[in-house]
């Protein structure tokens, strides 16, 4: 499994899939769901809606819209009150690293899931994801890319000491 961690926007990830911090509804507000509905359009969001409300853990997998990818992977990282938290984020990773192979994607790209309107904190965060891909790929056949796309270099840094990189 080759994994990536790098600074930058998530929306140009070399990818087959981008992951979107979703909530439970699925409708997309700001921060990363934002970026992906501006880029991606409206579509992006229609699609996942239709599949909604799911368990908050779970991912649902729609087209990319306007976006260069085969797939926008939903992650409901959180529910309507719009907090996460370290097991939240390793589940709702962990379903859509699994849905990631079901579907056949060789990459997918996640953002930092719940660091933004969820609180968490990039450690907790880091955490989380870093648990699930341990998880993960031990089963991994199609997925063989990994990419941790985080908006600032700061948080970047710290995802790699978590990853120890």
């Amino acid at each position: 499994m080759k994994v990536k961690i790098y600074s930058g926007d998530i929306t140009e990830a070399n990818a087959d899939a981008i992951v979107n911090a979703a909530n439970n509804h699925l409708w997309m507000g700001s921060g990363v769901a934002g970026a992906i509905k501006r880029k991606g359009g409206q579509i992006v969001e229609d699609e996942a809606v239709a599949q909604g409300p799911v368990e908050v853990g779970e991912a649902v997998a729609t087209t990319a819209g306007d976006l260069p990818h085969t797939n926008v992977i939903h992650a409901a990282g959180m529910g309507q009150d719009l907090r996460t938290s370290e097991e939240l984020v390793y589940q709702s990773t962990l379903s859509s690293l699994n849905l990631a192979e079901k579907l056949g994607l060789k990459s997918i790209a996640f953002p930092a899931i719940g660091t933004g309107v969820g609180g968490l904190s990039i450690a907790d965060c880091a955490r989380a994801m870093y648990r699930a891909l341990d998880e993960f790929v031990p089963d991994a056949r199609a997925v063989t890319e990994v990419h941790f796309v985080i908006f600032s270099e700061t948080d970047a840094e710290e995802f790699k000491k978590v990853f120890g990189e």
